[in-house]
């Protein structure tokens, strides 16, 4: 069965440049057979860029708010040993068809008939009321009533949403994010967990008996961030990778 996500390698010319053993995501060295598969994956992004909605800020033609993207590389070799490398974004982009380049998300939005969409609507609403409220200069117990359910609707939506992300480790065994994070630290999970690259990545390659071999992330587009430039490599986040990482590689 070919694997669609999977991008080969030539194995002969970089079997030698495989490490002994994987390397620590969190850690900021490099290795050179990641360096490879980035510049792959760097120049798809290149040559494709332009048909794509989401804004970079490194397309001319581009318009709209710019926003960049961490991107990872994972090394596998799979089930014929042959090497390749899966990729991933953090977070979501603007559209979804990509043709299979990169890994999916754990959470499917269109699940119980979309309830995230519905969700977000029923919370925008709500918003909406909250705000004519407070232009009529109201402090009724009718504002915080309706401010009381927003906050109980958001509430309930985030935990659903964490019901979606069930990772696998290096060992076979699921468990859920929030389970994670209570385990690691006995904290909740941060917002955004489980979107970032790293744990897709490692979570698809255990899914499809992928072995791994090597990762690295780097930056791609303008930010605001100070410490993220385009095109240069960080290693994991430690707010939202560590607790899936350390879980699902026995760190």
């Amino acid at each position: 069965m070919i694997d669609d996500y999977f991008t080969p390698l030539n194995s002969s010319l970089i079997k030698g440049l495989i490490p002994k053993e994987l390397n620590n995501p969190f850690e900021l060295t490099t290795p050179e057979v990641c360096n490879i598969a980035a510049k792959k994956l760097q120049q798809y992004i290149t040559e494709t860029e332009h048909t794509w909605v989401h804004n970079f800020g490194t397309n001319k033609r581009k318009t709209g708010p710019i926003k960049g993207k961490m991107f990872g590389v994972l090394i596998v070799e799979n089930a014929n040993k042959e090497l390749g490398f899966l990729s991933a974004f953090s977070g979501k982009l603007d559209q979804d068809d990509f043709k299979n380049i990169f890994v999916p998300s754990l959470f499917d939005t269109s699940v119980e008939d979309y309830f995230l969409d519905k969700g977000m609507g029923e919370l925008t609403l709500l918003c909406n009321q909250i705000d004519q409220l407070k232009e009529e200069n109201s402090n009724s117990t009718e504002l915080q009533r309706l401010k009381l359910i927003r906050k109980n609707k958001s509430f309930a939506l985030q935990q659903k949403i964490f019901d979606q992300y069930v990772f696998l480790n290096n060992s076979g065994n699921l468990k859920d994010i929030r389970t994670i994070f209570k385990d690691f630290s006995g904290k909740k999970p941060a917002a955004g967990a489980g979107e970032c690259a790293a744990p897709k990545l490692f979570h698809y390659a255990f899914k499809n008996n992928l072995k791994p071999l090597a990762i690295a992330e780097f930056w791609w587009g303008k930010t605001t961030y100070k410490d993220k430039k385009h095109l240069v490599f960080y290693p994991a986040c430690e707010d939202k990778c560590r607790p899936i990482l350390n879980y699902m590689l026995s760190l």
